[in-house]
Protein backbone atom coordinates (compact mmCIF):
# COMPACT_ATOMS: atom_id res chain seq x y z
CA UNK A 1 0.00 0.00 0.00
CA UNK A 2 1.19 3.52 -0.78
CA UNK A 3 -0.65 6.78 -0.07
CA UNK A 4 -0.75 9.13 -3.06
CA UNK A 5 -2.91 12.15 -2.22
CA UNK A 6 -5.23 13.39 0.49
CA UNK A 7 -7.60 16.33 0.39
CA UNK A 8 -9.38 17.35 3.58
CA UNK A 9 -12.49 19.37 2.81
CA UNK A 10 -13.58 19.48 6.45
CA UNK A 11 -11.88 17.70 9.36
CA UNK A 12 -14.73 18.51 11.78
CA UNK A 13 -12.07 18.56 14.49
CA UNK A 14 -8.73 20.29 15.26
CA UNK A 15 -10.51 23.67 15.28
CA UNK A 16 -10.54 23.79 11.48
CA UNK A 17 -6.73 23.62 11.36
CA UNK A 18 -6.69 21.05 8.54
CA UNK A 19 -9.74 22.23 6.58
CA UNK A 20 -8.97 22.70 2.90
CA UNK A 21 -5.55 21.05 3.16
CA UNK A 22 -4.13 19.11 0.20
CA UNK A 23 -1.29 16.66 0.90
CA UNK A 24 0.64 15.17 -2.05
CA UNK A 25 2.21 12.13 -0.39
CA UNK A 26 3.70 10.32 -3.40
CA UNK A 27 3.75 10.15 -7.18
CA UNK A 28 1.46 7.55 -8.76
CA UNK A 29 4.63 6.02 -10.24
CA UNK A 30 6.02 5.09 -6.81
CA UNK A 31 7.36 1.55 -6.43
CA UNK A 32 4.69 -0.17 -4.32
CA UNK A 33 7.02 -3.14 -3.71
CA UNK A 34 9.51 -1.26 -1.51
CA UNK A 35 9.12 -0.35 2.17
CA UNK A 36 9.96 3.36 2.10
CA UNK A 37 8.54 5.45 4.98
CA UNK A 38 7.35 9.06 4.74
CA UNK A 39 8.54 11.69 7.22
CA UNK A 40 6.35 14.55 8.49
CA UNK A 41 8.55 17.15 10.20
CA UNK A 42 7.94 20.61 11.57
CA UNK A 43 7.33 22.68 14.73
CA UNK A 44 4.85 21.82 17.46
CA UNK A 45 1.29 22.77 16.58
CA UNK A 46 1.79 22.59 12.82
CA UNK A 47 -0.73 19.77 12.32
CA UNK A 48 1.39 16.63 11.99
CA UNK A 49 -0.31 14.59 14.73
CA UNK A 50 -3.71 15.94 13.71
CA UNK A 51 -3.11 14.67 10.17
CA UNK A 52 -2.42 11.17 11.49
CA UNK A 53 -5.64 11.42 13.49
CA UNK A 54 -7.64 12.40 10.39
CA UNK A 55 -6.17 9.53 8.35
CA UNK A 56 -7.12 7.09 11.12
CA UNK A 57 -10.62 8.60 11.25
CA UNK A 58 -11.01 8.33 7.47
CA UNK A 59 -10.37 4.60 7.50
CA UNK A 60 -12.42 4.17 10.67
CA UNK A 61 -15.40 5.70 8.84
CA UNK A 62 -14.80 3.50 5.78
CA UNK A 63 -14.44 0.34 7.89
CA UNK A 64 -17.58 1.26 9.83
CA UNK A 65 -19.61 1.50 6.63
CA UNK A 66 -18.29 -1.46 4.67
CA UNK A 67 -16.95 -3.74 7.43
CA UNK A 68 -19.13 -2.96 10.46
CA UNK A 69 -18.18 -6.24 12.16
CA UNK A 70 -14.54 -5.08 12.21
CA UNK A 71 -15.17 -1.51 13.34
CA UNK A 72 -17.57 -0.88 16.20
CA UNK A 73 -16.34 2.54 17.27
CA UNK A 74 -18.08 5.87 16.70
CA UNK A 75 -16.81 7.32 13.39
CA UNK A 76 -16.41 11.00 12.59
CA UNK A 77 -19.48 11.49 10.39
CA UNK A 78 -18.64 15.17 9.85
CA UNK A 79 -15.28 14.42 8.21
CA UNK A 80 -15.22 15.24 4.48
CA UNK A 81 -12.26 14.03 2.46
CA UNK A 82 -10.81 12.53 -0.69
CA UNK A 83 -7.99 10.00 -0.35
CA UNK A 84 -6.13 8.17 -3.10
CA UNK A 85 -3.69 5.30 -2.73
CA UNK A 86 -2.18 2.21 -4.32
CA UNK A 87 -2.91 -1.18 -2.80
CA UNK A 88 -1.62 -4.65 -3.58
CA UNK A 89 -4.12 -7.29 -4.64
CA UNK A 90 -4.56 -10.04 -2.08
CA UNK A 91 -4.78 -12.78 -4.71
CA UNK A 92 -1.80 -11.45 -6.70
CA UNK A 93 0.51 -9.34 -4.48
CA UNK A 94 2.58 -8.28 -7.50
CA UNK A 95 -0.43 -6.42 -8.92
CA UNK A 96 -1.50 -3.05 -7.53
CA UNK A 97 -4.77 -1.16 -7.83
CA UNK A 98 -5.27 2.57 -7.65
CA UNK A 99 -8.12 3.44 -5.28
CA UNK A 100 -9.97 6.68 -4.63
CA UNK A 101 -12.37 7.10 -1.71
CA UNK A 102 -14.19 10.31 -0.97
CA UNK A 103 -16.99 11.90 0.98
CA UNK A 104 -17.93 15.55 0.62
CA UNK A 105 -21.22 17.40 0.55
CA UNK A 106 -22.81 18.77 -2.60
CA UNK A 107 -25.76 21.17 -2.34
CA UNK A 108 -25.79 20.63 1.44
CA UNK A 109 -26.94 17.02 1.10
CA UNK A 110 -25.58 14.51 3.60
CA UNK A 111 -22.64 12.92 1.80
CA UNK A 112 -22.00 9.20 1.34
CA UNK A 113 -18.65 7.46 1.18
CA UNK A 114 -17.83 6.63 -2.44
CA UNK A 115 -15.21 4.04 -3.42
CA UNK A 116 -13.70 3.95 -6.91
CA UNK A 117 -10.91 2.02 -8.59
CA UNK A 118 -8.90 3.21 -11.61
CA UNK A 119 -9.39 0.83 -14.51
CA UNK A 120 -8.71 1.21 -18.24
CA UNK A 121 -8.01 4.90 -17.92
CA UNK A 122 -11.11 5.81 -15.93
CA UNK A 123 -12.56 5.62 -12.42
CA UNK A 124 -15.07 2.81 -11.82
CA UNK A 125 -17.54 2.77 -8.92
CA UNK A 126 -17.21 -0.11 -6.42
CA UNK A 127 -20.38 -0.80 -4.43
CA UNK A 128 -20.34 -4.24 -2.79
CA UNK A 129 -18.81 -4.57 0.67
CA UNK A 130 -16.91 -7.68 -0.41
CA UNK A 131 -15.27 -5.87 -3.33
CA UNK A 132 -14.48 -2.81 -1.20
CA UNK A 133 -12.93 -4.98 1.54
CA UNK A 134 -10.15 -6.11 -0.81
CA UNK A 135 -9.32 -2.46 -1.55
CA UNK A 136 -8.82 -1.40 2.09
CA UNK A 137 -5.79 -1.59 4.42
CA UNK A 138 -5.53 -4.93 6.19
CA UNK A 139 -4.60 -3.03 9.39
CA UNK A 140 -4.20 0.60 10.42
CA UNK A 141 -1.59 0.61 13.19
CA UNK A 142 -1.23 3.73 15.30
CA UNK A 143 1.70 4.32 17.62
CA UNK A 144 2.17 7.01 20.23
CA UNK A 145 4.86 7.17 22.88
CA UNK A 146 2.70 8.99 25.43
CA UNK A 147 -0.83 10.17 26.18
CA UNK A 148 -1.30 11.80 22.78
CA UNK A 149 -5.04 12.40 22.69
CA UNK A 150 -4.88 13.54 19.07
CA UNK A 151 -3.85 10.25 17.50
CA UNK A 152 -5.15 7.88 20.17
CA UNK A 153 -8.83 8.73 20.38
CA UNK A 154 -10.11 7.10 17.16
CA UNK A 155 -8.41 3.93 18.36
CA UNK A 156 -9.81 4.28 21.90
CA UNK A 157 -13.27 4.67 20.39
CA UNK A 158 -12.74 1.51 18.34
CA UNK A 159 -11.50 -0.40 21.40
CA UNK A 160 -14.47 0.75 23.49
CA UNK A 161 -16.81 -0.48 20.75
CA UNK A 162 -15.18 -3.90 20.82
CA UNK A 163 -15.43 -4.15 24.62
CA UNK A 164 -19.11 -3.17 24.47
CA UNK A 165 -19.86 -5.93 21.94
CA UNK A 166 -18.03 -8.50 24.09
CA UNK A 167 -20.20 -7.47 27.05
CA UNK A 168 -23.38 -7.63 24.94
CA UNK A 169 -22.60 -11.02 23.40
CA UNK A 170 -21.44 -12.56 26.67
CA UNK A 171 -24.76 -11.69 28.32
CA UNK A 172 -26.78 -13.13 25.41
CA UNK A 173 -26.70 -16.94 25.20
CA UNK A 174 -27.69 -16.78 21.51
CA UNK A 175 -24.59 -14.68 20.73
CA UNK A 176 -22.11 -16.01 23.32
CA UNK A 177 -20.51 -18.38 20.79
CA UNK A 178 -20.22 -15.76 18.02
CA UNK A 179 -16.68 -15.00 16.88
CA UNK A 180 -16.06 -11.25 17.18
CA UNK A 181 -13.61 -10.27 14.42
CA UNK A 182 -10.43 -8.42 15.34
CA UNK A 183 -10.65 -4.63 14.86
CA UNK A 184 -8.73 -3.31 11.85
CA UNK A 185 -7.65 -0.31 13.92
CA UNK A 186 -4.77 -1.27 16.20
CA UNK A 187 -3.20 1.16 18.68
CA UNK A 188 0.24 0.49 20.12
CA UNK A 189 1.03 2.67 23.12
CA UNK A 190 2.71 2.28 26.49
CA UNK A 191 -0.23 0.28 27.80
CA UNK A 192 0.33 -2.46 25.21
CA UNK A 193 4.12 -2.80 25.46
CA UNK A 194 4.15 -6.12 27.31
CA UNK A 195 1.45 -7.61 25.07
CA UNK A 196 3.69 -6.88 22.07
CA UNK A 197 6.97 -7.96 23.62
CA UNK A 198 5.81 -11.23 25.22
CA UNK A 199 3.97 -12.31 22.05
CA UNK A 200 7.09 -11.71 19.95
CA UNK A 201 9.45 -13.45 22.36
CA UNK A 202 7.24 -16.53 22.52
CA UNK A 203 6.29 -17.02 18.88
CA UNK A 204 8.57 -15.14 16.51
CA UNK A 205 11.79 -16.62 15.03
CA UNK A 206 15.05 -16.46 16.96
CA UNK A 207 16.35 -13.75 14.61
CA UNK A 208 13.51 -11.45 15.71
CA UNK A 209 13.92 -12.30 19.40
CA UNK A 210 17.65 -11.56 19.22
CA UNK A 211 16.99 -8.19 17.58
CA UNK A 212 14.40 -7.15 20.17
CA UNK A 213 16.68 -8.04 23.08
CA UNK A 214 20.01 -6.86 21.65
CA UNK A 215 19.99 -3.20 22.78
CA UNK A 216 19.07 -3.83 26.44
CA UNK A 217 21.69 -6.62 26.26
CA UNK A 218 19.27 -9.35 27.30
CA UNK A 219 19.61 -13.02 26.42
CA UNK A 220 16.09 -14.38 26.78
CA UNK A 221 12.72 -14.22 28.50
CA UNK A 222 12.96 -16.16 31.78
CA UNK A 223 9.48 -16.04 33.29
CA UNK A 224 6.26 -14.05 33.48
CA UNK A 225 2.81 -14.09 35.05
CA UNK A 226 -0.66 -13.39 33.60
CA UNK A 227 -3.58 -12.49 35.84
CA UNK A 228 -7.24 -12.65 34.75
CA UNK A 229 -9.77 -11.48 37.33
CA UNK A 230 -13.46 -11.23 36.53
CA UNK A 231 -15.17 -10.32 39.81
CA UNK A 232 -15.45 -6.53 39.77
CA UNK A 233 -17.98 -4.26 41.45
CA UNK A 234 -18.16 -2.10 38.31
CA UNK A 235 -19.09 -5.06 36.10
CA UNK A 236 -22.75 -5.65 35.33
CA UNK A 237 -24.48 -8.31 37.37
CA UNK A 238 -23.29 -10.26 40.39
CA UNK A 239 -21.15 -12.65 38.41
CA UNK A 240 -18.58 -10.04 37.39
CA UNK A 241 -17.22 -9.72 33.86
CA UNK A 242 -18.76 -12.37 31.64
CA UNK A 243 -16.82 -13.76 28.67
CA UNK A 244 -17.68 -14.91 25.19
CA UNK A 245 -16.78 -18.45 24.16
CA UNK A 246 -13.77 -17.09 22.28
CA UNK A 247 -12.30 -15.48 25.41
CA UNK A 248 -13.13 -18.53 27.53
CA UNK A 249 -11.13 -20.53 24.99
CA UNK A 250 -8.16 -18.18 25.35
CA UNK A 251 -8.15 -18.65 29.12
CA UNK A 252 -8.23 -22.42 28.62
CA UNK A 253 -5.22 -22.17 26.27
CA UNK A 254 -3.29 -19.98 28.72
CA UNK A 255 -3.94 -22.58 31.43
CA UNK A 256 -2.69 -25.40 29.18
CA UNK A 257 0.55 -23.50 28.47
CA UNK A 258 1.23 -22.48 32.08
CA UNK A 259 3.95 -23.99 34.23
CA UNK A 260 1.57 -23.61 37.17
CA UNK A 261 -1.74 -21.87 37.83
CA UNK A 262 -4.29 -21.15 40.54
CA UNK A 263 -7.93 -20.07 40.65
CA UNK A 264 -9.68 -18.02 43.34
CA UNK A 265 -13.38 -18.91 43.24
CA UNK A 266 -14.48 -15.89 45.27
CA UNK A 267 -12.64 -13.34 43.13
CA UNK A 268 -13.03 -15.42 39.95
CA UNK A 269 -9.33 -14.77 39.46
CA UNK A 270 -6.85 -16.85 37.45
CA UNK A 271 -3.09 -16.59 38.03
CA UNK A 272 -0.93 -18.22 35.33
CA UNK A 273 2.83 -18.56 35.90
CA UNK A 274 5.27 -19.37 33.10
CA UNK A 275 8.85 -20.52 33.56
CA UNK A 276 9.99 -20.25 29.94
CA UNK A 277 11.59 -23.38 28.47
CA UNK A 278 11.52 -25.14 25.13
CA UNK A 279 8.25 -26.74 26.23
CA UNK A 280 6.73 -23.26 26.75
CA UNK A 281 7.53 -22.25 23.16
CA UNK A 282 6.14 -25.53 21.89
CA UNK A 283 2.90 -25.18 23.87
CA UNK A 284 2.21 -21.61 22.75
CA UNK A 285 3.07 -22.59 19.17
CA UNK A 286 0.48 -25.38 19.37
CA UNK A 287 -2.39 -23.09 20.37
CA UNK A 288 -1.45 -19.92 18.44
CA UNK A 289 -0.19 -19.74 14.86
CA UNK A 290 2.07 -16.73 15.36
CA UNK A 291 2.99 -13.64 17.36
CA UNK A 292 0.17 -11.48 16.00
CA UNK A 293 -2.48 -14.05 16.87
CA UNK A 294 -1.09 -14.38 20.39
CA UNK A 295 -0.94 -10.61 20.71
CA UNK A 296 -4.60 -10.54 19.64
CA UNK A 297 -5.43 -12.92 22.50
CA UNK A 298 -3.62 -10.73 25.05
CA UNK A 299 -5.06 -7.53 23.62
CA UNK A 300 -8.66 -8.76 23.49
CA UNK A 301 -8.43 -9.75 27.13
CA UNK A 302 -6.83 -6.39 27.96
CA UNK A 303 -9.61 -4.50 26.17
CA UNK A 304 -11.99 -5.92 28.79
CA UNK A 305 -10.37 -3.46 31.20
CA UNK A 306 -12.70 -0.88 29.64
CA UNK A 307 -15.65 -2.77 31.13
CA UNK A 308 -14.64 -2.04 34.72
CA UNK A 309 -14.36 1.70 34.16
CA UNK A 310 -17.30 3.40 35.89
CA UNK A 311 -20.36 3.70 33.67
CA UNK A 312 -20.45 7.49 34.06
CA UNK A 313 -16.88 7.82 32.70
CA UNK A 314 -17.66 5.52 29.77
CA UNK A 315 -20.81 7.49 28.89
CA UNK A 316 -18.94 10.80 29.11
CA UNK A 317 -16.23 9.47 26.82
CA UNK A 318 -18.78 8.28 24.24
CA UNK A 319 -20.50 11.66 24.35
CA UNK A 320 -17.18 13.45 23.76
CA UNK A 321 -16.38 11.18 20.81
CA UNK A 322 -19.77 11.78 19.18
CA UNK A 323 -19.36 15.53 19.58
CA UNK A 324 -15.72 15.32 18.37
CA UNK A 325 -14.58 16.93 21.63
CA UNK A 326 -11.40 15.13 22.55
CA UNK A 327 -10.74 16.60 25.98
CA UNK A 328 -11.36 13.23 27.62
CA UNK A 329 -10.06 9.70 27.33
CA UNK A 330 -11.07 6.57 29.13
CA UNK A 331 -9.31 6.48 32.51
CA UNK A 332 -6.79 3.69 33.06
CA UNK A 333 -7.72 1.32 35.90
CA UNK A 334 -5.13 0.57 38.59
CA UNK A 335 -3.18 -2.60 37.85
CA UNK A 336 -4.74 -4.55 40.72
CA UNK A 337 -8.22 -3.71 39.34
CA UNK A 338 -7.61 -4.78 35.76
CA UNK A 339 -9.39 -7.73 34.18
CA UNK A 340 -6.11 -8.72 32.50
CA UNK A 341 -2.54 -7.79 33.28
CA UNK A 342 1.05 -9.03 33.20
CA UNK A 343 3.21 -9.27 36.31
CA UNK A 344 6.78 -10.28 37.17
CA UNK A 345 8.21 -10.26 33.65
CA UNK A 346 11.82 -11.40 34.09
CA UNK A 347 14.68 -11.66 31.57
CA UNK A 348 18.18 -13.14 31.69
CA UNK A 349 21.03 -10.66 31.21
CA UNK A 350 23.27 -11.43 28.24
CA UNK A 351 26.24 -10.00 30.10
CA UNK A 352 25.97 -11.32 33.65
CA UNK A 353 23.46 -14.16 33.32
CA UNK A 354 21.51 -12.60 36.20
CA UNK A 355 17.78 -11.96 36.28
CA UNK A 356 16.56 -8.55 35.02
CA UNK A 357 13.07 -7.26 35.84
CA UNK A 358 11.25 -5.63 32.91
CA UNK A 359 10.36 -2.60 35.04
CA UNK A 360 14.07 -1.86 35.50
CA UNK A 361 14.51 -1.18 31.79
CA UNK A 362 14.43 2.42 30.57
CA UNK A 363 11.58 4.09 28.67
CA UNK A 364 13.78 4.09 25.57
CA UNK A 365 14.41 0.34 25.86
CA UNK A 366 10.68 -0.28 26.29
CA UNK A 367 9.91 1.93 23.30
CA UNK A 368 12.48 0.36 20.97
CA UNK A 369 11.40 -3.20 21.76
CA UNK A 370 7.75 -2.26 21.34
CA UNK A 371 8.24 -0.53 17.98
CA UNK A 372 10.40 -3.25 16.50
CA UNK A 373 8.13 -5.94 17.93
CA UNK A 374 5.08 -4.35 16.34
CA UNK A 375 6.77 -4.08 12.96
CA UNK A 376 7.98 -7.70 13.21
CA UNK A 377 4.63 -9.26 14.10
CA UNK A 378 2.50 -7.21 11.65
CA UNK A 379 4.27 -8.82 8.69
CA UNK A 380 1.75 -8.91 5.85
CA UNK A 381 0.84 -6.61 2.93
CA UNK A 382 -1.24 -3.45 2.91
CA UNK A 383 -0.67 -2.38 6.51
CA UNK A 384 -0.75 1.36 7.17
CA UNK A 385 1.51 2.49 10.05
CA UNK A 386 0.89 5.90 11.66
CA UNK A 387 3.83 6.52 14.00
CA UNK A 388 3.72 9.69 16.08
CA UNK A 389 7.24 10.62 17.26
CA UNK A 390 8.33 6.99 17.61
CA UNK A 391 11.91 7.90 18.55
CA UNK A 392 11.05 10.38 21.31
CA UNK A 393 12.73 8.37 24.12
CA UNK A 394 15.73 7.17 22.10
CA UNK A 395 19.31 8.15 22.79
CA UNK A 396 21.13 9.90 19.89
CA UNK A 397 22.70 6.67 18.56
CA UNK A 398 19.35 4.90 18.39
CA UNK A 399 17.86 7.93 16.64
CA UNK A 400 20.63 7.95 14.05
CA UNK A 401 20.09 4.23 13.40
CA UNK A 402 16.27 4.14 13.64
CA UNK A 403 15.33 4.11 9.94
CA UNK A 404 18.14 1.68 9.12
CA UNK A 405 17.04 -0.62 11.97
CA UNK A 406 13.41 -0.47 10.87
CA UNK A 407 14.23 -1.30 7.25
CA UNK A 408 16.61 -4.13 8.12
CA UNK A 409 14.36 -5.70 10.75
CA UNK A 410 13.98 -9.46 10.22
CA UNK A 411 10.41 -10.78 10.12
CA UNK A 412 8.72 -14.05 9.29
CA UNK A 413 8.32 -12.70 5.74
CA UNK A 414 11.93 -11.59 5.28
CA UNK A 415 13.79 -8.30 5.76
CA UNK A 416 11.33 -5.40 5.74
CA UNK A 417 12.92 -3.28 3.00
CA UNK A 418 13.21 -6.13 0.50
CA UNK A 419 10.61 -6.86 -2.18
CA UNK A 420 8.26 -9.01 -0.15
CA UNK A 421 4.87 -9.04 1.52
CA UNK A 422 6.35 -6.97 4.35
CA UNK A 423 7.63 -4.32 1.95
CA UNK A 424 4.11 -3.71 0.61
CA UNK A 425 3.24 -1.47 3.54
CA UNK A 426 2.92 2.27 4.13
CA UNK A 427 4.47 4.12 7.05
CA UNK A 428 4.07 7.76 8.11
CA UNK A 429 6.44 9.04 10.81
CA UNK A 430 6.11 12.41 12.56
CA UNK A 431 9.21 13.86 14.17
CA UNK A 432 10.97 16.98 15.40
CA UNK A 433 14.35 15.36 14.88
CA UNK A 434 16.79 15.79 11.95
CA UNK A 435 17.92 12.17 12.36
CA UNK A 436 14.88 10.71 10.60
CA UNK A 437 14.86 12.81 7.37
CA UNK A 438 18.63 12.40 7.04
CA UNK A 439 17.94 8.78 6.09
CA UNK A 440 15.15 9.66 3.61
CA UNK A 441 15.12 11.05 0.08
CA UNK A 442 13.66 14.57 -0.14
CA UNK A 443 10.57 13.30 -2.01
CA UNK A 444 9.71 11.28 1.13
CA UNK A 445 9.88 14.29 3.45
CA UNK A 446 7.04 16.77 4.06
CA UNK A 447 7.76 19.95 6.04
CA UNK A 448 4.83 21.33 8.06
CA UNK A 449 4.68 24.95 9.14
CA UNK A 450 2.08 27.30 10.61
CA UNK A 451 2.78 30.98 10.87
CA UNK A 452 2.13 32.70 14.19
CA UNK A 453 -1.42 34.09 14.37
CA UNK A 454 -2.38 32.09 11.29
CA UNK A 455 -4.96 29.30 11.12
CA UNK A 456 -3.57 27.77 7.94
CA UNK A 457 -0.87 25.14 7.52
CA UNK A 458 1.75 25.17 4.82
CA UNK A 459 3.17 21.85 3.59
CA UNK A 460 6.14 21.63 1.27
CA UNK A 461 9.01 19.40 0.32
CA UNK A 462 12.58 20.34 1.28
CA UNK A 463 14.57 22.52 -1.07
CA UNK A 464 17.68 20.54 -0.13
CA UNK A 465 18.41 16.84 -0.55
CA UNK A 466 17.77 15.47 2.92
CA UNK A 467 19.24 12.00 2.37
CA UNK A 468 22.74 12.05 3.87
CA UNK A 469 22.46 15.74 4.72
CA UNK A 470 24.05 17.18 7.87
CA UNK A 471 21.71 17.62 10.79
CA UNK A 472 22.37 21.38 10.95
CA UNK A 473 21.29 21.76 7.32
CA UNK A 474 18.06 19.85 7.97
CA UNK A 475 17.29 21.94 11.08
CA UNK A 476 17.84 25.11 9.08
CA UNK A 477 15.58 23.86 6.27
CA UNK A 478 12.78 22.44 8.42
CA UNK A 479 12.79 24.79 11.44
CA UNK A 480 14.55 27.87 10.10
CA UNK A 481 17.24 27.68 12.76
CA UNK A 482 20.99 27.18 12.54
CA UNK A 483 21.98 26.10 16.04
CA UNK A 484 25.69 25.21 16.25
CA UNK A 485 25.26 25.63 20.01
CA UNK A 486 22.28 26.03 22.34
CA UNK A 487 20.55 29.31 23.12
CA UNK A 488 22.11 30.33 26.46
CA UNK A 489 25.74 29.97 25.34
CA UNK A 490 24.87 31.39 21.90
CA UNK A 491 23.43 34.60 23.41
CA UNK A 492 26.49 34.95 25.64
CA UNK A 493 28.80 34.70 22.64
CA UNK A 494 26.75 37.25 20.67
CA UNK A 495 26.97 39.69 23.58
CA UNK A 496 30.76 39.25 23.79
CA UNK A 497 31.12 39.73 20.05
CA UNK A 498 29.24 43.00 20.32
CA UNK A 499 30.73 44.55 23.46
CA UNK A 500 33.12 42.14 25.18
CA UNK A 501 36.52 43.26 26.47
CA UNK A 502 39.78 41.45 25.69
CA UNK A 503 39.82 39.92 29.19
CA UNK A 504 36.17 38.78 28.97
CA UNK A 505 36.70 37.17 25.57
CA UNK A 506 39.90 35.42 26.71
CA UNK A 507 37.99 33.97 29.68
CA UNK A 508 35.10 32.89 27.44
CA UNK A 509 37.42 31.12 24.99
CA UNK A 510 38.92 29.12 27.84
CA UNK A 511 35.45 28.11 29.08
CA UNK A 512 33.75 27.30 25.77
CA UNK A 513 33.79 23.89 24.13
CA UNK A 514 34.95 23.29 20.58
CA UNK A 515 32.54 25.11 18.25
CA UNK A 516 32.32 27.71 15.49
CA UNK A 517 31.24 30.20 18.16
CA UNK A 518 34.59 29.73 19.93
CA UNK A 519 36.37 30.33 16.62
CA UNK A 520 34.38 33.54 16.10
CA UNK A 521 35.48 34.77 19.53
CA UNK A 522 39.09 33.95 18.70
CA UNK A 523 38.80 35.98 15.52
CA UNK A 524 37.26 38.86 17.48
CA UNK A 525 40.12 38.70 20.01
CA UNK A 526 42.68 38.81 17.21
CA UNK A 527 40.97 41.88 15.73
CA UNK A 528 40.95 43.63 19.13
CA UNK A 529 44.67 42.91 19.56
CA UNK A 530 45.41 44.47 16.16
CA UNK A 531 43.30 47.53 16.94
CA UNK A 532 45.22 48.02 20.17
Amino acid sequence: MKLLNLRIYKADTCGGLLDGLIIPFRSEHVDAEIFDPLCLIGPNGSGKSQLLQVIAEIFQAIFHKYLPSEERGTPNDGLEFEIEYLINEEADPKTTKRVRIYRHSINKRKPNIIVEVFHDGDWTLVESSEAVSSLLPSKVVGYTSGDNETLSLPFFSSRAGYAKEVRTNALDDTKKSDQIPDPRLLLIDYGTNLEVLVANLLLNPDSVKTKLLSEPNLKSLRSFRCVVQLNHTEARGREGVKLTDELEKYIKYLKCCATSYSFDEKQKSWVFDYFVTAATYEAFGYYWSGALELYGCFHKLAMLNDLIIPRKARDQFQKSVKERRFALRLPEPFDEQKVFRFERVIFISNKSGQEVDYVSLSDGEHQLAQLLGTAAMVSFPNVLFLLDEPESHFNPRWRVEFIKTLKQLPTTQGVRSEISAVAQQECLITTHSPFVPSDMQRENVLIFNKEINSSKIEIRRPQIQTYGSKFDAILAECFNISPPISALSRDWVEQLLESGTVAEIETAISELGDSTARMRLAAKLSQLDKDN
